[in-house]
């Protein structure tokens, strides 16, 4: 099957694009917001194939996944024609929360994807019909060592995002321990005992993460960063706030997850003190995240809706 889809979520696209499908994907010059092409700090298989958008209209599409409301009109101007249409809503919703209307609602030519039940529930998508499909990871090839006194955080944007991913709460942790931030657009932070580790390759970020003695996920309003799913499969215990689908994706016996900032502070603090409970957490948090989001099950749940879209999954 030929699936195009624009590169748009680094984790999420580079576990989608190890199905068994040919993985059509637009690259423009500049390698714009619609034209990126295939990633360059993740590893992606060779059925990820860059294509430029004057070639898409002789390319046999078999399905289209949307991640934007405005691939819509790209899909008529670079197709010319409509195959069967899924959209991959990634986000909590914004504005008038909990009556936010989905900019897919009330449409009878898509199908809008969830990737998470947190997401299905907040979203208002009318008569659209709707599904999830949980998030799915590639394994990491790093293992939690949890030899350095340190603690880590995986977020993009914090300068700009601020509040959204918990920016202002980072001295509150990096007063118990030198807090380490990785991801994109990093490099702005100016924080006493935070260090900012900008856009490194995903292995070499998860190698140096893994070394850290705990996993903080401080994002208040996000679906669900797979960067918090990616420590627990590595091995590392986390403190997590308890909002979105954290609660859901955190057991627990993985870590620690609350919406009191001090009890994850203190959480921090005992898992700095105490580095046999913190692996006995993060044994715990890999199994649960392997059970939960593994490759497997994420790649068969889409197989199983291609199929029920197309008629065929393969």
């Amino acid at each position: 099957m030929n699936v195009l889809l624009w590169h748009v979520h680094g984790s999420w696209t580079t576990a989608f694009v190890h199905g068994k499908h040919r993985y059509l994907v637009p690259v423009t010059p500049d390698r714009g917001r619609y034209g990126l092409g295939r990633a360059r700090t993740y590893d992606w298989p060779d059925t990820a194939e860059e294509v430029p958008p004057e070639r898409l209209a002789a390319e046999d599409v078999d399905v289209v996944v949307l991640q934007r409301p405005d691939e819509l009109e790209l899909v008529d101007r670079w197709l010319g024609r409509r195959p069967p249409l899924v959209f991959v809503e990634h986000n909590t919703p914004k504005g008038d929360v909990p009556d936010s209307r989905h900019p897919m609602a009330d449409r009878d030519d898509v199908l809008i994807v969830h990737v998470t039940h947190f997401n299905e529930l907040f979203w208002d998508t009318g008569g659209t019909r709707t599904t999830v499909v949980e998030h799915g990871i590639v394994p990491p090839a790093a293992r939690y060592s949890g030899e350095l006194s340190r603690l880590a955080v995986a977020t993009n944007e914090p300068v700009r995002r601020g509040r959204v991913t918990g920016t202002d709460l980072f001295p509150r942790f990096a007063a118990v321990a030198p807090l380490d931030v990785y991801g994109m657009g990093v490099s702005g932070l100016a924080l006493s005992d935070v260090d900012a580790h900008d856009d490194l390759p995903q292995a070499r970020m998860h190698a140096e993460i893994a070394r850290r003695r705990a996993y903080l996920h401080l994002c208040r309003w996000t679906s669900l960063g797979l960067s918090l799913v990616e420590a627990m499969a590595m091995g590392m215990p986390v403190a997590a706030l308890a909002t979105t689908e954290a609660v859901e994706a955190v057991p627990p016996d993985a870590g620690v997850v609350s919406t009191r900032v001090e009890t994850l502070v203190e959480a921090a603090r005992w898992l700095l003190e105490e580095p046999e409970e913190a692996r006995r957490l993060g044994d715990r948090a890999r199994v649960a995240a392997n059970e939960r989001y593994g490759l497997d099950r994420f790649l068969a749940d889409w197989d199983r809706l291609f199929e029920s879209i197309c008629g065929r999954g393969g």
